[in-house]
């Protein structure tokens, strides 16, 4: 590993000016291309402390052994030269995009005497006009059968058009009437090119022409009573208008652009393009990169970008190109398009309407990329072993985690705070055995408080459930009350009664119909938290005073994706290709995306305003107001009128109608303990009387299993 110091420029022999450096390894291999608006500033930030750099950027100057640079007029002459290095290169530190699969064009051969139709992949060729790319080579072969019919262009290969011209019999195409037969002479060059032409000008969209003139033609030909012909024509607008309807209109006034999405995560990221042409999605293609340095979505659009049209010039550089995000800065990307198109390019992100409505579908076709990729990556059955043997070796475990359970705490500025707890078995989910935790013992952002308080409730659980199916022989030491031989369970109740005498509450989501054990009573092999040091240790901490020594637990830092153990100074650091760090942080996001729903859901109806509904007059955003500003309805209905009047939005009158409103309608009736006649204050729907807090298990039978319905 190299020193930075050892090779860093010495002050002043940085030019302050627009340029491409390369940073080399000790092989003088490229292994970094970059440009800058100003080289000084922008190589400084190298070399700084590494402790102060992202870890992939920190591995990158330690691989490095020097760094070379070139000066340029222009922001837009690095970009150019940036994209060539790139290419010539191939860095290993780049953002490379590499095709989830290669897409098919529909091309026409107009470099050649007679232009052939065809289905293409690879490199673009010079003088061949290309359309798409389309998700399947089926549907070119359609688009094209029902096209020919009307622009009768030679299809076949150069082996089968020579052997025509040899024996002067045309192939079957040229029979029935698909093929005008160029072999045979039945049509010149000239005008098969001008064939080729026209069927170009309908691809590219210019399609009102033709079908204006073959209507005109059928029309003249009714007329003059040539009803054969007429009805050959009228087939013809019908194929037209078939091939037409494949693709959807999208977007008015016959516009030409391309749209850009991307879906990212920490180490991934997915882009897919939607090809408009004409106000029709013409072709759609998608990539998947590594991302191997910090990089912004706005820097993620430019490299896409440079590889989009890098090699593209005239128009297949639309007008018009949408993305989710900018480069910075957009100028010299703009200005690098024009010059690539000849005209001007707009460089925006679609803020309302139909561009806005269709960018939101690509972001939707880039999501789904992103998971259809880590979802075939995951369901190799060979990556999922290694990946399993690599945290196994990284945190020093006997034995590959079969089991990994992952909790994570969600909550908005201290309210309505939960947990989630997902599942992986061999390392792949399972959603039948997620739970979801309701925090109600304090308020407050205290993640390693809560954390605590979900492994404790979760383990404790578990004690009990394997004493009661007499699995456990010694659980006194194990639960924190208990000092005789272990619980036992009552019959007929749901809750374990320890040695002492006092009571641990049993969640009725451990048993199903014929009260025999539940998976959730299965012990994992690894514990993951989402979090660092004090989520860690707070997790480990609580297997303690439960007295479970055989779990493993770790933690998941989502900044710098850090794996932390228990009484561990430094992180784990597991390389950024490493199957084990994957398959962690697949887990990590699934907590996460598990635990914030909940939370979502359960602020949702929180604010739900109730009685405020048949106010005449008052909109969801007054409504939502009022919620916000009161807290709840009971504490509105208590308010004066004047501290109604506070809230923006809500004048006398309308919170003279609030009141009255209120007033008028019948507060919900309490919640009744029916054990002890107890009245039960605003509780929660999944929680049993005299104990709240408990998972979501007691409620609804799709809340037992905490599954998103």
């Amino acid at each position: 590993m190299a020193d930075p110091s050892s090779y860093r420029p010495k002050p002043g022999q940085i030019p302050d000016s627009p340029g491409v450096y390369r940073f080399r390894d000790e092989h003088r291999r490229v292994i970094y291309v970059g440009k800058a608006k100003s080289l000084r500033q922008r190589l400084a930030n190298y070399f700084q402390d590494l402790a102060g750099l992202h870890p992939r950027t920190r591995t990158m100057v330690t691989t490095a052994a020097s760094v070379e640079w070139t000066v340029v007029s222009t922001e837009v002459e690095a970009l150019q030269l940036e994209y060539s290095w790139i290419k010539e290169y191939d860095p290993r530190f780049n953002v490379k995009y590499r095709d989830d699969k290669s897409y098919p064009y529909l091309a026409v051969t107009m470099n050649e005497e007679f232009p052939r139709v065809q289905v293409m992949r690879g490199h673009k060729k010079k003088g061949v006009r290309y359309f798409g790319p389309y998700a399947h080579a089926w549907a070119i072969r359609d688009t094209v059968d029902l096209l020919l019919r009307v622009f009768p262009v030679r299809t076949c290969s150069a082996g089968v058009f020579k052997n025509a011209s040899r024996t002067g019999r045309p192939c079957l195409l040229g029979y029935i009437g698909k093929c005008s037969a160029p072999c045979v002479g039945r049509i010149s060059a000239e005008d098969h090119g001008e064939l080729a032409d026209e069927f170009c000008d309908f691809m590219a969209g210019r399609t009102g022409t033709h079908l204006r003139r073959l209507e005109r033609q059928m029309t003249e030909a009714a007329e003059e009573m040539e009803y054969e012909r007429a009805a050959r024509l009228r087939d013809d607008i019908e194929a037209l208008k078939k091939a037409m309807e494949k693709n959807a209109v999208v977007l008015a006034d016959a516009t030409d652009a391309d749209l850009i999405a991307v879906a990212e995560d920490e180490l991934e990221a997915a882009v897919q393009i939607f090809h408009v042409r004409g106000g029709r999605v013409r072709g759609q293609r998608g990539w998947v990169t590594d991302k191997v340095e910090e990089i912004t979505t706005g820097a993620l659009v430019e490299h896409a970008l440079q590889q989009l049209y890098g090699e593209e010039t005239g128009d297949a550089v639309p007008k018009e190109v949408l993305v989710p995000a900018l480069p910075d800065p957009v100028e010299p990307v703009q200005e690098w398009l024009t010059v690539r198109r000849g005209s001007g390019v707009s460089l925006r992100i679609p803020q309302r309407g139909d561009k806005r409505a269709l960018m939101e579908t690509v972001e939707r076709n880039a999501q789904q990329a992103l998971v259809l990729h880590k979802t075939r990556r995951a369901s190799d059955l060979t990556t999922r072993s290694r990946a399993l043997e690599e945290i196994a070796e990284a945190l020093d475990l006997d034995s590959a985690p079969l089991r990994i359970e992952c909790y994570d705490i969600s909550h908005l500025q201290g309210d309505d705070v939960v947990a989630s707890m997902v599942v992986f078995e061999d390392g792949l989910a399972r959603k039948s055995e997620y739970r979801r935790f309701q925090i109600k013992g304090f308020e407050g952002q205290d993640d390693v408080r809560s954390m605590h308080e979900v492994i404790t409730r979760r383990f404790r659980r578990y004690l009990v459930e394997k004493e009661r199916t007499g699995e456990w022989t010694d659980a006194g030491s194990a639960l924190p009350d208990g000092d005789g031989p272990g619980p036992e369970v009552a019959e007929d109740t749901d809750v374990a009664i320890l040695a002492n005498g006092t009571e641990a509450p049993l969640a009725a989501g451990l048993k199903d119909d014929e009260g025999r054990p539940k998976r959730f009573a299965y012990p994992p092999q690894l514990v993951v938290v989402d979090g660092g040091r004090p989520q860690v240790a707070a997790a480990r901490r609580a297997l303690d005073e439960l007295g479970i020594d055989d779990i493993a637990v770790c933690g998941l830092a989502k900044r710098l994706e850090e794996v932390w153990l228990p009484h561990d100074e430094d992180p784990v650091i597991l390389p950024r290709t490493s199957e084990g760090l994957y398959l962690l942080q697949r887990v990590r996001d699934e907590a996460h995306r598990f635990a914030i729903t909940y939370q979502r859901a359960k602020r949702a109806k929180r604010l739900r305003s109730g009685p405020l509904d048949d106010v005449p007059g008052l909109g969801e955003t007054r409504k939502q107001a009022l919620i916000k500003h009161f807290g709840s309805v009971k504490k509105l209905r208590a308010a004066t009128l004047d501290q109604i009047c506070e809230v923006p939005g809500i004048g006398r009158k309308t919170a003279e109608t609030i009141a009255v409103a209120l007033a008028q309608a019948a507060p919900p009736a309490p919640a009744v303990n029916t054990a002890t006649g107890e009245i039960i204050e605003d509780e929660e729907p999944g929680t049993t009387a005299g104990s709240p807090g408990d998972p979501v298990t007691a409620g609804a039978p799709e809340e037992r299993r905490g599954q998103e319905t």
